[in-house]
């Protein structure tokens, strides 16, 4: 779902500037997102964002009651509206499907990587201990448990950093797919999905409440609301 909201976000605004230069765009960065509800139209409530969610409510309504086997698109859902219903339940469920992000965007991976290095440090030193206890008497059962200590958490801290070190590469890679930056903080990806993941929330809670007082209106043709709302940029 993440993908086709990219995907309407870049055709609306090719479409908003369709015969200038910024009008065959193939790709934009993330932090658009968090610009898309300044984009106002013509009523001054309605933004960019509002359209897209209604396109693609629209869409994915469509798409929920063709795939349903148990139902006919002709007697159950010839009401718009319920199309709309169906579409939007697709589109707020996309908070959840990324609640990982927001977890990624409360992660300090810095002090992270820090900490991790420092338990190594702490499990050498540690090593270091035992190897001079070794020389006593007596300690055989303690130099026993503690071996066997040591290796489990060598193996553990080794996993630990190999995992994490794979986890910033594909972050960096992400990074640079959606925002062309290597030198962008990785994390920042994160704190953008999950501002605008806020934003979609209550976008698509307005959406609704519209969508519910015009329940006995009929809806004008998307291409035509598209130019009277929006203007588009020149240059």
């Amino acid at each position: 779902m993440f993908l086709k909201l990219l995907e309407a976000v870049l055709k609306t605004g090719n479409r908003m500037n369709i015969g200038t230069n910024r009008g065959d765009a193939h790709a934009f960065k993330l932090d658009t997102l968090l610009k898309l509800v300044d984009i106002k139209g013509a009523d001054g409530k309605t933004n960019l964002l509002h359209f897209v969610v209604q396109e693609i409510i629209k869409s994915e309504g469509a798409r929920v009651v063709s795939s349903s086997p148990n139902q006919s698109p002709v007697s159950a859902f010839q009401d718009e509206l319920e199309l709309k219903k169906l579409g939007l339940q697709v589109v707020s469920g996309l908070s959840s499907q990324l609640i990982n992000v927001k977890k990624g965007a409360a992660m300090d991976t810095d002090s992270l990587s820090l900490e991790t290095s420092e338990i190594a440090n702490g499990i050498t030193k540690v090593k270091e201990v035992v190897a001079e206890v070794k020389q006593e008497t007596g300690v055989e059962r303690f130099l026993d448990s503690m071996e066997s200590f040591l290796n489990k958490a060598e193996e553990e801290i080794t996993e630990m950093q190999s995992q994490g070190s794979n986890v910033m590469k594909m972050v960096k890679e992400v990074t640079e797919y959606f925002h062309g930056n290597s030198e962008t903080h990785p994390s920042r990806i994160f704190a953008v999905v999950r501002d605008f993941l806020t934003i979609l929330d209550q976008v698509c809670e307005e959406v609704g409440r519209v969508n519910e007082r015009t329940v006995y209106r009929s809806v004008a043709p998307s291409n035509q609301t598209v130019t009277p709302l929006f203007q588009s940029e020149n240059g």
